[in-house]
């Protein structure tokens, strides 16, 4: 097992605690775990350091910043080279409706997250920005009527 990967219980506890509040009080998570706050921090800082933890975010509402359709979107480029699949994994990204990229393997090369205002702006952009490039031999795409995610991960190590 690689360092990177080693996590005592006070580590799991403090990403687990993270996880669901990025912006918890650090004198409050101190207390949840058991330690100082300056442990605390000390520890967070390792776990940024060592790659555990790689950031922080916000989550929004999609809907109020006008993507209120979301689908996944399954794509097949041609020819499938290192060169061409990182091309498209950057200009994919770089579209303002792609809000995440997947690389794939099976029948499909990439599924792409994309979030827009209406059906009408999900149709443009297939037929205008993804039917449009050459190197896509086939697309289908799914409207996402609902999901959910897992606010907080196990660390699945024993």
């Amino acid at each position: 097992m690689s360092e990177n990967s080693t996590m005592d219980r006070i580590d799991r506890q403090i990403v687990r605690e993270l996880q669901q509040d990025a912006r918890i009080p650090m004198r409050d998570l101190a207390e949840i775990v058991g330690v100082a706050a300056s442990t605390c921090s000390e520890r967070i800082r390792r776990l940024r350091s060592r790659g555990l933890i790689t950031g922080f975010h916000a989550d929004v509402d999609l809907a109020a910043l006008g993507r209120s359709v979301q689908a996944m979107v399954f794509a097949q480029i041609r020819p499938l080279t290192r060169a061409l699949i990182g091309r498209f994994h950057e200009e994919a990204l770089a579209m303002p409706e792609v809000m995440a990229v997947f690389v794939l393997a099976g029948g499909d090369d990439f599924l792409l997250h994309v979030g827009v205002g209406d059906v009408a702006q999900l149709h443009g952009f297939l037929v205008d920005k993804l039917s449009s490039r050459k190197e896509i031999v086939q697309f289908r795409s799914s409207i996402i009527f609902s999901h959910g995610e897992k606010r907080a991960l196990e660390d699945l190590t024993p």
